[in-house]
């Protein structure tokens, strides 16, 4: 039943898509970030539905005639060239054939990054796409959320199988990633029961975060909250639930769990947390060894520890994004990836610095600071999680991008203008610095 569900809701609205491509990358994003079809036990399970959307919404591209430029930002151009160079590593990857499949993902997911960009382009696209985005994982947050307070806290939290965050860590820093968006769509709402409602999501999602047993999500948890409190315009009254929600969860939760996060600060005890040293210490030394390209993908083989890690036998994988990118794509892989990251930090203060005084654009001020806690989230949670090819902080710089031009279009239409001799009234030229 649930496959012919799931089939009839995606038929009827691939037609869609040829009238309107933004509609594309919705449906993109829903089956890419929350997995549906892995809900179903038919045909529809293992139906590539991610080709089906994504072949249908590039055609769309190609045909339609709405304005679909791609801005050359700093961004853009740091992703593509994040791109090229991750098919170079392949070429000189450990193991370039079993790297190949690998590579395809990833090529997949930062296409349909930049599609995203060309594609979304007006405020109501871009919240479309931010409530397609949080919604398709606050769906596993509240039905984590719920599993932890009916089970007492006393089983993992699991993401949907056979995807990027099937594994309680990887699902819990995706949860941690999306709260500081739902909190602007909190903001956003008029309606006191959506209010409630997205109030209630939020919670949830931060208890299956919890019930995750997930040790680097709770730390991204402290830092993300730390600065959500610290950019939230009503701190007294954020400080409050914060301080009554986080007591109440963290005594709810039992023993167990109380013991494996003390782990965290007697880590040289703990073999799980030495064995991600050995896997640092090892994504290390294969940089340092080939410090253009690394290893490529797939170098977290037993073989490759033989050769590269301090202790050959404790075989895992990165469990951090950035040893993750410097093991696999070497030196120059991991500072494109982290020049990505500083670009969008950048842009999205850029925007914070240009909106925060415009009442007209207080809400893109408002989202480019959720944005920021969101990359904190991530990036402080992501040190000890193997997520560097993860779709939302792909989507999440994409919404930056969309999100400056909308600005600069808007001010742009604001710009004074002058009159010069004999001559109609002209705006006047590049009212708008360039800080792309």
């Amino acid at each position: 039943m649930r496959d012919i569900v799931l089939t009839l809701i995606i038929v009827s609205l691939l037609p869609l898509i040829f009238r309107r491509p933004h509609i594309g990358i919705m449906m993109w994003v829903w089956i890419s970030v929350m997995n549906p079809h892995r809900l179903t036990y038919g045909f529809a399970f293992s139906f590539p539905w991610a080709m089906l959307i994504g072949g249908i919404t590039l055609f769309s591209l190609v045909m339609t005639k709405q304005p679909k430029s791609l801005p050359m930002t700093p961004i853009v151009k740091t992703v593509i060239a994040f791109a090229l160079w991750m098919c170079v590593t392949t070429a000189a990857a450990f193991l370039p054939e079993q790297s190949l499949e690998m590579l395809e993902k990833v090529m997949k997911i930062l296409l349909m990054t930049l599609v995203t960009i060309m594609l979304v382009r007006t405020k109501d696209q871009l919240h479309m796409l931010l409530y397609v985005m949080c919604g398709s994982l606050a769906f596993y947050g509240v039905k984590g959320g719920l599993f932890t307070i009916r089970s007492g806290g006393g089983e993992r939290v699991w993401g949907p199988p056979d995807s990027f965050i099937y594994g309680n860590n990887e699902v819990a820093l995706a949860f941690v990633t999306i709260i500081p968006l739902m909190y602007y769509i909190l903001r956003r709402q008029t309606n006191v029961w959506l209010r409630w409602g997205v109030l209630i999501a939020m919670l949830l999602c931060g208890l299956s975060a919890l019930g995750s047993y997930s040790r680097g999500a709770l730390i991204g948890i402290a830092a993300m909250v730390i600065v959500l409190w610290l950019r939230s315009p009503r701190k007294l009254k954020s400080g409050l639930v914060m301080a009554i929600a986080i007591p109440f969860a963290i005594n709810f939760m039992p023993a167990k769990w109380t013991e494996r996060m003390d782990t965290i600060t007697t880590y040289k005890e703990d073999a799980s947390a030495m064995g991600r040293v050995n896997a640092w210490v090892m994504a290390f030394n294969v940089a340092k060894d080939d410090p253009l390209t690394g290893g490529g993908y797939i170098t977290w083989t037993p073989a490759i520890f033989a050769m590269y890690a301090p202790d050959p036998t404790d075989v895992h994988v990165a469990h951090s994004i950035y040893f993750q990118v410097m093991g696999e794509h070497g030196f120059v892989g991991l500072a494109l990836y982290l020049l990505l990251a500083f670009l969008t930090w950048r842009r999205a203060a850029w925007i914070r610095r240009t909106c925060k005084q415009r009442e007209d654009l207080a809400w893109a001020a408002e989202l480019a600071s959720m944005i920021q806690v969101s990359l904190i989230g991530f990036g402080v949670g992501g040190a000890f999680l193997s997520l560097a090819y993860f779709d939302i902080p792909y989507y999440v710089m994409a919404m930056v991008v969309i999100l400056g031009r909308i600005v600069e279009e808007t001010i742009a239409k604001d710009a004074p203008v002058v009159k010069r001799a004999g001559a109609p009234l002209t705006p006047l030229r590049n009212p708008v610095p360039n800080y792309h």
